[in-house]
């Protein structure tokens, strides 16, 4: 299996028990849609590794305890944490319209509305608050928040992410900040 033929389910974040469980973080909308996995692969050295899975248990917060095969000790399964999880990305659903998967838009062009045109989605960022679309944009990155009032369409035939960008979004990450001139200190009183 290849890299590119899979997606980051998640990563093993600890051992569970002596029996050589291990605590895995779903890195997904819905934990609960992987609560019958019969297999992942697991990148060790930079190769990926099938495990298959004896047991699953989602629990709440996007973790789950996992028993997988042939692992049977806390000595067996410590070399396993932080070891990243994948799946093939035949497994996940097909989406449409203004749906998508964070990993397929990678590489895709932001067109917005108004100004056409703009740059290439480097990454996006899961945050607890707001997931963000990073940009590649005159050099700078520039953040889109994840909104559907922002972020309209996915055209995966033309590799183009259509949006409606809020007013001023880019100009506050292409100005240029004015920094006081070497030797000058700010004044406290």
């Amino acid at each position: 299996m290849q890299y590119n033929d899979c997606f980051q389910l998640g990563h093993i974040t600890r051992t569970h028990g002596t029996r050589g469980e291990v605590v895995i973080f779903l890195d997904v909308d819905f934990p609960e849609d992987y609560d019958e996995l019969d297999s992942v692969f697991v990148e060790i050295k930079g190769q990926l590794v099938p495990y298959f899975i004896k047991n699953i248990n989602v629990q709440k917060g996007s973790k789950a305890i996992v028993k997988f095969e042939d692992i049977n000790s806390i000595e067996a399964a410590m070399p396993l944490i932080n070891c990243a999880l994948f799946l093939p990305e035949e497994t996940l659903d097909e989406l449409d319209g203004s749906q998508f998967y964070y990993h397929e838009i990678i590489g895709f062009k932001v067109v917005d509305e108004k100004l056409g045109a703009l740059g290439t989605v480097t990454t996006v960022y899961t945050m607890s608050t707001q997931d963000l679309i990073a940009m590649s944009y005159n050099g700078n990155e520039v953040l889109i928040p994840v909104n559907d009032d922002i972020v309209l369409r996915v055209d995966r035939e033309q590799k183009n992410l259509h949006v409606a960008l809020p007013e001023g979004l880019l100009e506050v990450y292409t100005e240029e900040t004015t920094t006081p001139e070497d030797g000058q200190e700010d004044e406290q009183e």
